[in-house]
């Protein structure tokens, strides 16, 4: 084989190698994404208690604050979330994997509700190091009917903050840059990027019938998920 012809060969590799790397993201309306919503069109939601997957204990506490209303402002009703946390602990429901797999005409019985909104905290973590420092907030939701258990909508937000901060060059500025970055880290308010979060999947979420752009938003495009959520 001449070296024309090799340096043709490594120049067809590379280019598949590049191609098969740098898949473009594929997108899909809502209509196409969630079809049940349109078709059930549920008006009220149920807000579980938060699902903690993650290895911090306080992260329930805090992340159920974030979650009610901008799930009411998207245009569905939602049942205020201390009260339905309330009466699902007089009824001995704890923790809401207790229920995430049974059926749930009860809550529509009891509630009224067309639907119920189940969250899991997935990460809620900060990864540091001396000179570098992450913070990660991820949640998977999903929307369940309380008519027939299945899943209508179901989405992720991911937040990732770099808290690192460059102090500059020299010994002087990597001791600064340490500082920083462990104040940064020390003071990261989780419950705002956990906010960030929810608005990255309630975006994706067909808006509710007290919204203007109800059942007028079937066309919009978000990007497609690769993976299926709501696994425990």
């Amino acid at each position: 084989m001449n070296i024309i012809k090799k340096i043709k060969i490594a120049l067809l590799t590379l280019s598949i190698l590049f191609l098969s790397g740098c898949v473009a993201p594929t997108y899909i309306t809502k209509g196409e994404e969630f079809p049940k919503m349109y078709q059930e069109k549920p008006r009220s939601l149920l807000v579980m208690p938060p699902i903690n997957l993650s290895t911090d204990a306080e992260a329930k506490d805090y992340y159920a604050t974030t979650v009610e209303m901008p799930i009411a402002l998207h245009g569905y009703y939602t049942f205020p979330y201390q009260l339905t946390a309330d009466v699902l602990k007089q009824q001995g429901i704890y923790d809401s994997e207790l229920v995430y797999n049974v059926p749930l005409n009860k809550f529509h019985e009891y509630f009224g509700a067309d639907a119920v909104l189940f969250t899991k905290i997935v990460k809620w973590d900060t990864s540091y190091t001396v000179l570098a420092s992450t913070l990660t907030v991820s949640i998977d939701a999903e929307i369940k009917s309380t008519k027939t258990s299945e899943i209508l909508w179901q989405y992720n937000g991911t937040v990732v903050i770099d808290l690192s901060v460059n102090g500059g060059g020299g010994i002087a500025g990597l001791l600064i840059g340490a500082i920083a970055t462990a104040i940064n880290t020390a003071a990261a308010d989780y419950t705002t990027y956990a906010k960030q979060a929810n608005g990255r999947f309630i975006g994706s979420m067909p808006v509710g019938p007290y919204h203007p752009m109800y059942m007028k938003d079937q066309q919009f495009k978000l990007l497609k998920q690769s993976k299926v959520l709501g696994s425990n």
